[in-house]
């Protein structure tokens, strides 16, 4: 007989008789009539083609098929009551867990830095395995293979549960030489040199050309809006390298804002707000559906999202 035949509710049943070894009593413990019972033993009795319990002077005797059955039940039994029971809670303290995560150039400085410091505090034994979009695609995200991706998303797969994390208004980073710092207007700005920086999504990059303005993404587009393009004289996808060639007297970079935390400092750079409108640029943590209810997943997603609380209302 095919197991998908099977009540499995028999196997209590069972459990029940052959500890009891009295089926008024098995009925009692497990909340039924004797009736109800004795039917459980007829179809148990089938199932197993063997009598499994016979009435002797001593009572309700097992047969040697029935003593042969006890121990497995008894495991099949324990087995599925640990499974149907709730997770148990994660414990950050103690954990030792390795979290994957896939953070963009951008996000990587911005948030985990104070995301590390907190882990340090909070979870001393978690370990993160910082990725690159180009090491990560859709597919390994799916399937849990890496625990989050934290970036900035034209498409996603439906069935991914997502959060955004802040959003972020763009500003113009340049050398405080730079003749345009005086002269900040859109005429002075397109005639300036721009680096380019950007991604154009997870897995392999692609090469930019100076002549394509299909894929250069949310500056671009805006200019695209006005009918202007700029002169790019540099395509990169480091946030920090497009921060270190800004220091060039004549060269600018137009990024978001919490992109430059790590300039606050460097008086040789000014920041300026650009001479035309760009549309902010949202950050997102994305993870697959089957990790939405570990509680490991969810522990780590509700720290993620205080540390960008933290740093997007600083």
């Amino acid at each position: 007989m095919s197991i998908d035949r099977v009540d499995l509710n028999l196997l209590v049943y069972l459990d029940a008789l052959l500890k009891e070894r009295n089926v008024t009593k098995a009925a009692h413990q497990l909340g039924l009539s004797q009736p109800a019972m004795s039917n459980g033993l007829r179809r148990l009795r089938e199932v197993f083609e063997d009598p499994l319990l016979i009435r002797t002077s001593d009572g309700m005797t097992p047969t040697e098929r029935a003593l042969g059955l006890q121990s497995t039940i008894r495991e099949v039994l324990a087995t599925i009551d640990k499974a149907i029971q709730p997770q148990a809670a994660f414990d950050a303290l103690t954990s030792t867990r390795v979290f994957r995560i896939m953070a963009s150039d951008y996000s990587e400085p911005t948030l985990i830095p104070p995301l590390v410091e907190r882990l340090r505090q909070e979870a001393p034994g978690i370990s993160l395995d910082i990725m690159t979009p180009s090491d990560v695609d859709f597919y390994d995200v799916e399937q849990g293979k890496v625990d989050l991706v934290i970036n900035r998303f034209d498409s996603m797969p439906q069935s991914f549960h997502q959060k955004i994390l802040w959003r972020d208004q763009f500003i113009c980073l340049m050398n405080r030489n730079n003749p345009m710092a005086e002269d900040f207007t859109l005429e002075s700005y397109l005639k300036a040199h721009h680096i380019w920086v950007n991604k154009t999504g997870m897995g392999a990059g692609v090469g930019m050309n100076p002549k394509d303005v299909q894929r250069r993404g949310w500056v671009d587009d805006a200019l695209a809006e006005l009918g202007k393009t700029r002169n790019i004289r540099v395509f990169t996808r480091h946030y920090q390298a497009a921060i270190q060639l800004a220091n060039q007297k004549d060269l600018i970079v137009t990024l978001p804002r919490k992109a430059t935390l790590q300039t606050m400092n460097n008086n040789d750079l000014v920041m300026l707000d650009p001479p035309f409108p760009i549309p902010e640029m949202t950050l997102t943590m994305a993870w697959s559906p089957l990790l939405q209810h570990n509680p490991a997943h969810r522990w780590i997603r509700g720290l993620i999202t205080e540390v960008a609380r933290e740093i997007d209302e600083a």
